[in-house]
């Protein structure tokens, strides 16, 4: 059933695509002036360019037109990818409002549900299948665009979101393989190497930034894979596995949430508090904080892989030593030293409600 040849092709072809034209998208984006600029909140000094994603899209083009793989609603995720790819560049090019963005990203996620692709059902243990009905809808536009908002999240440091993207890739990959899923084998092996062809570039000390083009574009297209692959699998908890792949942007994004709401702070409000800068507050260095968020995601996405196959008891341990990653990263985060009453009172405030918690 597999070519590993021509899967090493496609990986080589993909990386090294993008390996070449980051270098063309870099002078293109100094040109258009597509640039990050420094703040308070950034850790880079000076211009950098961004909108360095295009270069993983096309990485990926090029594994995808060698590999060609078929499925009844490829053209839609195509159609979705571009949508979400687009609504990166546009956010690049003109700094694009939290609304605008989550507009494109909606409808990057509905071209996809109505395809057909959608999450029908969850696997739980001692219920079986519980088929989502209409629900499965809502559940399938939510997951798609909170992946993509995780891995963007988490984008802060050089070389983060597309190792962090890169090692949770490998880890369906292997679940892919394990699963006999040939179009999600196909769809990582080129997603993968366009991640590592970009990573040289975009490694500590980086040339370029992927942006929100290559951040949504990564987060959408894991969200996709999981679909095609992941949430099927009969196995107990499966519905948790998507998320244990990418557990550190996942994880870091309801941090945020609870962190602005403590504060105040509309969701979107962008701050200075992430894992990774905390991290680098500790005193790691910037090289140092990345690689340590690394080993943290082959963790997850090693468990993931065992989770997806265990019985119920291995599964139960397994989630227990899952929770106890999770409470490593709310120590580092600092959301555990935070009194519960300034939560409660701040969801209450960004609800609407003005009640106050004594």
């Amino acid at each position: 059933m597999w070519n590993i040849s021509e899967l090493v092709i496609a990986f080589i072809i993909s990386c090294a695509t993008t390996l070449l034209v980051t270098p063309v998208i870099i002078k293109l984006a100094k040109k258009w002036n597509v640039v990050d600029k420094p703040n308070n909140r950034k850790m880079h000094k000076g211009l950098k360019p961004s909108m360095g994603g295009l270069a993983i899209f096309i990485g990926v083009v090029a594994g995808f037109l060698y590999l060609q793989p078929m499925h009844p609603q490829l053209n839609a995720i195509v159609l979705g990818a571009c949508i979400m790819l687009i609504t990166g560049m546009l956010d690049d090019i003109f700094e694009f409002k939290a609304i605008y963005k989550l507009a494109g990203q909606t409808a990057a996620a509905i071209v996809v549900v109505s395809s057909g692709l959608i999450i029908e059902k969850l696997t739980l243990p001692f219920l079986g299948t519980v088929h989502l009905g209409y629900f499965g809808i809502a559940m399938t536009i939510f997951w798609i665009v909170a992946a993509a908002n995780a891995i963007n999240l988490i984008d802060g440091l050089d070389g983060l979101a597309a190792g962090v993207s890169a090692i949770g890739l490998t880890s369906i990959l292997v679940m892919g393989f394990i699963d006999h899923r040939l179009l999600v084998v196909y769809l990582c092996v080129i997603l993968v190497g366009s991640c590592f062809g970009f990573l040289y570039h975009n490694f500590y000390p980086s040339k370029i930034f992927m942006g929100d083009t290559g951040a949504l574009f990564l987060g959408y297209s894991i969200a996709i894979v999981s679909m095609l692959g992941l949430f099927k699998n009969v196995a107990f908890f499966s519905f948790l596995v998507p998320l244990i792949v990418i557990a550190i942007p996942i994880f870091d994004t309801i941090f945020a949430i609870i962190r602005r709401a403590i504060n105040n702070q509309g969701i979107a409000t962008p701050d200075k508090k992430h894992i990774h800068y905390q991290l680098i507050n500790m005193g790691y260095s910037h090289r140092a904080s990345v690689l340590i968020i690394y080993v943290f995601s082959i963790f997850f996405g090693g468990m993931a892989i065992v989770f997806n196959s265990a019985r119920l008891l291995t599964s139960l341990f397994l989630l227990g030593v899952i929770i106890l990653g999770i409470q490593l990263i709310a120590e580092i985060a600092g959301i555990t030293t935070y009194n519960r009453k300034p939560l409660l009172n701040g969801i209450r405030r960004m609800t609407g409600d003005n009640r106050k918690v004594e």
